[in-house]
């Protein structure tokens, strides 16, 4: 990774894409410690360490904005909430369908929806917070607060989570990689030093070994997986063009075992946090109330908690894996290029042993995800570790995952550069 980044630092283009990236994120980070305005900002630092486990989850993926009640409390979390329902209604309505078979045009009309529901959900969101902010526990962070106050900070609110939104899509326009992954995994290192002042504050040098170790081990499991694939043997026949005769060979496709990356966990997190914030937030810190037993019934780290989110994450990779590989399609395009599978007839059989062999490896990567997700809040309280690293597992999933994707990009870049310096030269 330091060696691609070296590299690519020596060719202009991609310097100022990657300078580009970083501004954005800067500009971002900074967004996450300009405080909301009409705050007791005494107030706002006495009541930051006192959250439940809810508000440390939401917190983390707001790298601190939350804890800080700054303009960007509410994060990407509306974006990719809007974004997992507009992809599920692609696939249940036949307008949106045909609006994703049009290309450009209607990928266009789609991200367009999707930034009008992230605004509905910002919203939505931005009141839900200012009513906590108001009755629950913290109360005197609007003390005194004036109608006009609250209007003010819900039009903040909002207005944050669109600014990142629009942060984000000009990373992946402009810079380099996905922005919105790069924002969420920006606000998860942003939190590493306060967790690890955690743990030394807490003076167990066994305990820190032994998530030295884990981390280690974690990261070298996720790498193998996201790098593992399945390659199905290809074989094109000869066949003649014109007059001209091509000449067979064969080669493979490769199947990867965890087809979907980091996605069925960013999907996963963000579906479970909003009913969980949502309702922790509407009643206003009430757990005596329905909402708020429900918020409490779905606390991160509860059985409940763990098992929707270990299932949901066997579903969005299913789901996002079906997405991005079509059977059917690529049985075709191999018929009519005159490519085959050795034992397998073109066409249906194909697709049906694709689909197959999809089905078995993507499972295994389901899995996966899914233990590497819920394992650690199994983990973390036999060890007694403080909330601030109650995550580790889907936080380091989201790092390496979005850390490989983009290495993956900018060495693709470096690779089309260096095939154009080379053919220039000739």
């Amino acid at each position: 990774m330091v060696g691609a980044l070296a590299n690519a630092w020596k060719v202009p283009e991609l310097r100022a894409k990657l300078m580009f990236t970083a501004a954005m994120i800067a500009l971002y980070r900074l967004g996450a410690f300009v405080p909301l305005p009409g705050i007791d900002r005494q107030a706002a630092l006495g009541a930051a360490d006192s959250g439940n486990a809810i508000t440390s989850l939401f917190g983390v993926f707001t790298g601190g904005a939350f804890n800080n009640f700054a303009i960007f409390s509410l994060g990407i979390m509306p974006y990719i909430t809007a974004a997992i329902v507009m992809q599920l209604m692609t696939v249940a309505i036949p307008r949106l369908q045909e609006l994703a078979k049009e290309g450009e045009t209607g990928q266009a009309k789609i991200t367009q929806y999707t930034r009008y529901f992230t605004l509905i959900l910002a919203l939505v969101q931005s009141v839900a917070l200012v009513l906590y902010f108001r009755t629950g526990s913290l109360g005197p962070v609007f003390a005194g607060a004036s109608p006009i106050d609250f209007f003010v900070v819900v039009l903040t609110l909002t207005t944050g989570v669109m600014l990142t939104m629009w942060l984000g899509e000009l990373i992946t326009q402009r810079g380099l990689g996905n922005g919105i992954s790069l924002i969420i995994t920006a606000s998860i290192i942003s939190q590493v030093p306060r967790a690890l002042r955690a743990l030394y504050e807490q003076g167990n040098v066994l305990v820190i070994i032994v998530l030295a170790l884990l981390a280690v081990l974690i990261v070298a499991a996720i790498v193998f997986v996201n790098e593992g694939q399945r390659r199905i043997p290809i074989t094109y026949a000869k066949r003649q063009v014109g007059r001209r005769m091509s000449q067979g060979g064969t080669t493979y496709l490769p199947l990867k075992v965890n087809m979907a990356g980091v996605i069925p966990i960013i999907f996963a997190s963000s579906l479970l946090i909003f009913p969980s914030i949502l309702g922790t937030f509407a009643s206003g810190g009430n757990q005596d109330s329905i909402l708020g037993r429900i918020s409490l019934f779905f606390e991160p780290g509860n059985a409940p908690y763990l098992f929707l989110y270990a299932l949901l994450i066997l579903m969005f990779t299913y789901f996002y894996t079906a997405v991005q590989f079509n059977p059917i399609e690529h049985a075709d395009n191999l018929k009519k290029q005159g490519g085959y599978i050795p034992g397998i007839r073109p066409g249906q059989p194909t697709a049906v042993y694709l689909n197959n062999v999809l089905t078995r490896i993507t499972l295994f990567g389901a899995v996966f995800l899914a233990t590497v997700a819920v394992l650690p809040y199994l983990i973390t309280p036999l060890m007694g570790l403080p909330d601030s690293i109650f995550i580790g597992g889907t936080s380091m999933l989201i790092v390496v995952g979005v850390s490989l994707d983009t290495v993956r990009q900018l060495e693709s870049q470096l690779m089309m550069r260096n095939y154009e310096g080379f053919l220039k030269k000739r």
